[in-house]
């Protein structure tokens, strides 16, 4: 299933769901509930009501959309269309996670790395990017996210695909000033080495609360897609597109650290919910002219559109607007 989440003109504070049924036209789940009866599935209204559901519901689900025949369609550019979930308690999302680029770190964990992001960065298919002139460079970040279906705590690698939902596109926007604004280098204080009193440690720490979490910095969607259409989440091709130019082609197989290894880490430390996000890392292989990157296309300055295409998922694609 391709499951996009929508508001109606008339109603842009209520989320809705739909089944995609070709890249631009989809059928409203209350308007497949009516063609066909499914009176069992009144209660699901929105994306996290569904995903919440559980298997046995999701099933039910896959019948409906294997049935639509008849059921009215609608034209996606007819709505506003929502980030994939909206209500995630959490965004997580995983540091130089691309091993087409592991020269370039010249130290690091062995294990993932993580950083959180707030729900209030995302941005859906079709949405602006609020851009400010304080924010400086900003450049995108194209990813492959998986959405979290059932709680997920201390899970075993093995036991890792059980516990995903379906799968998205993330734009994980950056601002490098910022990141340099809010880095420090200082002395850390710790413990003598022996006895009592402290000591310093010469230390480099920045922060990615405002670089990596403001406002329209997740944009995510254009819908998910569930997990039985995708099997082998590390094998699909993405790439990122400003203004048409691309500046990055690269394939889910460059991630060092894959789903089950990652969701075991991850669930190692914080409880994943349903409706939760976790962003596999940066697709950084070149593309287009030869050297170019994604750290090359400034936002602030070329402007939009933007977009990240992923294999057998669909393309985001988002707007960009200068704001005071």
């Amino acid at each position: 299933m391709k499951l996009v989440s929508y508001s109606l003109p008339e109603s842009p504070d209520i989320a809705r769901v739909g089944f995609m049924v070709s890249d631009d036209e989809f059928v409203g789940l209350e308007q497949a509930r009516a063609t066909r009866g499914a009176l069992a599935l009144e209660q699901l209204t929105d994306i996290h009501s569904i995903i919440e559901a559980g298997p046995a519901v999701w099933a039910q689900l896959s019948e409906l959309e294997r049935n639509l025949q008849g059921a009215e369609r609608r034209r996606l550019d007819s709505v506003s269309v929502l980030p994939s979930v909206q209500r995630p308690s959490k965004i997580c999302c995983l540091a130089l996670n691309n091993s087409a680029n592991a020269d370039r770190i010249i130290s690091g964990p062995s294990h993932p790395a993580l950083f959180t992001k707030p729900s209030t960065a995302l941005l859906g298919h079709g949405g602006a990017i609020r851009l400010k002139k304080q924010y400086g460079r900003v450049h995108p970040e194209p990813e492959l996210a998986l959405v979290i279906g059932k709680l997920a705590r201390d899970i075993a690698a093995a036991d890792a695909y059980d516990h995903v939902f379906g799968y998205t596109v993330h734009n994980d926007l950056t601002s490098p000033t910022m990141r340099g604004e809010d880095s420090f280098h200082y002395r850390a204080i710790h413990p003598a080495a022996e006895g009592e009193g402290i000591r310093y440690v010469d230390s480099h720490v920045s922060y990615s609360g405002r670089y990596k979490g403001s406002d329209t910095f997740s944009p995510l969607g254009p819908w998910i897609v569930t997990k039985d259409e995708i099997p082998d989440p590390h094998a699909l091709d993405i790439e990122c597109h400003v203004r048409d130019e691309r500046f990055a082609s690269d394939n889910t197989i460059n991630l060092f650290h894959k789903v089950p290894q990652v969701l075991e880490f991850v669930s190692s430390y914080m409880t994943l919910l349903p409706g939760d996000v976790v962003s596999m890392g940066t697709a950084l292989a070149s593309g287009g002219k030869p050297g170019r990157a994604v750290q090359n296309a400034d936002l602030s300055l070329m402007g939009g559109p933007v977009s990240v295409t992923i294999q057998r998922i669909g393309r985001l694609s988002n707007t960009v607007e200068h704001v005071d």
